[in-house]
């Protein structure tokens, strides 16, 4: 099972393995804070589209870039779905205040299989 959580919120024990889905470390929280068992930047957006959608990227072609992007990392993929079925439940930090348009929500469609 996956679940969504912004690195910020609180840690608890029903979070299972924690998975960091950002390139940049979150501003201003100790990693003990953060309490991350995996940093998988590698997944996150590419630098040049994290930094337009920062500045002037609507949702929308975001999300179409981002999920463009993750076609290329398959491995990764891979990777996380390995640790849900080691884990059982995998709850991916993002850093981002806005809950519902983040690279979090795209990734999860993705490893549902959502393309």
């Amino acid at each position: 099972m996956f679940k969504l959580k912004r690195v910020y919120e609180k840690p608890e024990k029903s979070d299972g393995w924690r998975v960091l889905i950002d390139r940049l470390w979150p501003r201003g929280l100790t990693k003990q804070a953060a309490a991350v068992d995996h940093w998988l930047k590698e997944i996150a957006p590419s630098d040049a589209l994290r930094k337009k959608f920062h500045d002037d990227e609507n949702w929308g072609d975001f999300e179409k870039k981002y999920r463009v992007e993750l076609r290329d990392k398959n491995d990764e993929l891979t990777q996380i779905k390995q640790m849900e079925k080691e884990h059982g439940t995998v709850t991916l930090l993002y850093g981002r205040k806005d809950d519902k348009h983040n690279q979090a929500t795209v990734l999860l469609d993705v490893l549902k299989g959502r393309r």
